[in-house]
């Protein structure tokens, strides 16, 4: 059976997401179409809703559900594979069942894989090549961004820090990422400063790149003030003053 490793899952992660440097997604539309879905709300919980042509230059294709299941299943493997089953339910929404049938729809069928902690994924069949190295990277990615969510399994990019980076409901706050793992969150102070720190060591530079990123939401954000409808404990620790910018706290 093909292994897929820590490194590799990490790496994709980087580079169809479009996090690492070389490769940030030109348009939102880019980074969603890779991502499979987006949308956005306002503060008063209103979505706001472009009409899907405006988004993808067309209507979507009238499929039976039992083809759109399987095309849905499709595109999470090639945006998030490998992943198992429970991964695949928990951001599509679909049954267990539902997600057997779609996988068993593939053509040609995915594959298994072993994946680090010992466990079996799937993966497109023609999708076990390994992934380039995308060099250092960081990112400060929003509250219940699709890349934080994307999985049900955690673990290969998260570690131990979910508890203070996700609220009781398991919901994602914003969170600091370094080299294709969560190192960290962030919050937006009330005068708009984008403030991260970092559950973990990651080294001078690393937290160089964190402090510059930082800098340049705060900027880009300006005057935008983010109203979060849930707080994680760290980030209720950021607003309360009780930690710095960057500075290395423990569990």
């Amino acid at each position: 059976m093909h292994s897929i490793d820590t490194r590799e899952r990490r790496a994709r992660l980087a580079v169809r997401h479009h996090l690492a440097p070389d490769v940030r997604a030109a348009t939102p539309v880019e980074a969603a179409t890779d991502q499979v879905g987006l949308h956005a709300s306002d503060p008063t919980s209103v979505y706001r809703w472009a009409p899907i042509e405006r988004w993808i230059g067309g209507p979507l294709a009238d499929l039976p559900t039992g083809a759109a299941q399987a095309d849905l299943v499709r595109r999470w493997l090639r945006a998030y594979g490998p992943g198992t089953g429970r991964d695949i339910a928990w951001w599509t929404g679909l049954t267990l069942g539902e997600v057997r049938r779609a996988l068993a729809a593939q053509d040609p069928p995915a594959v298994e894989v072993a994946l680090h902690d010992g466990s079996v994924g799937l993966t497109l069949a023609d999708d076990l090549a390994s992934t380039a190295d995308p060099g250092p990277w960081v990112a400060l990615l929003p509250a219940l961004d699709a890349t934080t969510m994307g999985w049900a399994d955690r673990r290969f990019f998260l570690g131990e820090h979910g508890p203070r980076l996700f609220d009781r409901n398991g919901n994602a706050g914003p969170t600091t990422w370094a080299d294709g793992r969560i190192v960290g969150g962030w919050a937006q102070r009330p005068d708009g400063e984008v403030v991260p720190i970092l559950l973990e060591d990651v080294g001078a530079e690393a937290r160089a790149a964190i402090e510059a990123e930082a800098a340049r939401v705060t900027a880009w954000l300006e005057p935008t003030r983010i109203i979060p409808r849930f707080r994680t404990p760290l980030e209720q620790e950021l607003l309360a003053g009780t930690a710095r910018s960057t500075r290395t706290i423990s569990g």
